[in-house]
């Protein structure tokens, strides 16, 4: 087992593979970034409900009821959302790190690679499987006429 690569070509070759899971890692931020935003609003709304006296006399405690079972079904799934997400960064960056490892070593790697990409693909589908849940049922609670 070699302790350093051969050139710095395999270094840069590493650097170049590892642009791909970079991107990846910079779109599930975005997507992190859009559902915690989503998820603030969920739980500003609930504190407005529960802590606002004026909300019980304008909207009536039955309704605030049954929006805060909604709010709860909506931060459940979004909570999962970010956490499927979040896996799936986790999974990425192990990827960046195998591979320079598998370069600066010369061990190879390839199927350990393959199952860190494999789990963040499929842990970024059910973050994003959740997410499309919570809008479809936030989607339907809301009213623009009444």
């Amino acid at each position: 087992m070699k302790l350093l690569p051969n050139n710095l070509n395999d270094i840069s070759n590493a650097i170049q593979l590892a642009l791909g899971p970079v991107f990846l890692l910079t779109g599930v931020a975005g997507i992190l970034n859009v559902m915690s935003g989503r998820l603030s609003r969920i739980i500003d709304r609930a504190r407005f409900l529960t802590e606002n006296p004026t909300a019980r006399e304008m909207i009536g405690k039955k309704a605030i009821q049954l929006e805060l079972e909604t709010l709860e079904k909506r931060r459940y799934l979004t909570s999962s959302a970010i956490t499927m997400c979040t896996f799936s960064a986790l999974f990425v960056c192990m990827v960046i790190v195998i591979l320079f490892i598998e370069v600066l070593f010369s061990i190879p790697f390839n199927w350990i690679i393959g199952v860190f990409f494999s789990l963040a693909t499929l842990a970024l589908v059910g973050g994003l499987a959740f997410f499309l849940r919570e809008v479809h049922l936030s989607s339907k609670t809301i009213q623009f006429l009444k």
